[in-house]
């Protein structure tokens, strides 16, 4: 049986963070009374966005994850890529919030495009037998 233990633990760490984010958003509902929609509230509106970007973006992110160790080319780096990630999504998680942590949003969506994008480079460099 083909295990791939890198795949899976981010796919576990995946779902944590998104389980994470789901109770900010309740939290944020159940503070202000609102069970359906934002009712037009900021912070409700910025925990719904940080919740959703992070499923946007996390799908691309397990995937290429998968695939780059299912061709036998993710080694112990591939952790620490997959780690990063989730810790640039955390942050970006935090900064959605805005206020004095604005600074977490950024570092989280620069972690995010420029995990994506090497994870990307590495798969086409597979993909095209150069590595």
């Amino acid at each position: 049986m083909l295990v791939l233990p890198v795949t899976l633990a981010a796919a576990a760490a995946a779902t944590v963070l998104n389980i994470w984010l789901m109770l900010r958003v309740g939290a944020v509902r159940r503070a202000l009374g609102i069970s359906v929609g934002d009712g037009g509230s900021d912070a409700l509106q910025r925990r719904m966005r940080a919740q959703l970007n992070y499923v946007e973006n996390t799908a691309f992110v397990l995937i290429l994850i998968g695939v780059i160790e299912l061709s036998g080319r993710g080694s112990w780096w591939l952790s620490v890529v997959a780690a990063v990630y989730f810790l640039g999504r955390l942050l970006h998680g935090f900064g959605m919030d805005g206020g004095n942590l604005g600074w977490a949003r950024v570092i989280g969506i620069i972690t995010t495009m420029f995990t994506q994008l090497a994870l990307a480079v590495v798969a086409a460099m597979v993909a095209a037998g150069v590595l």
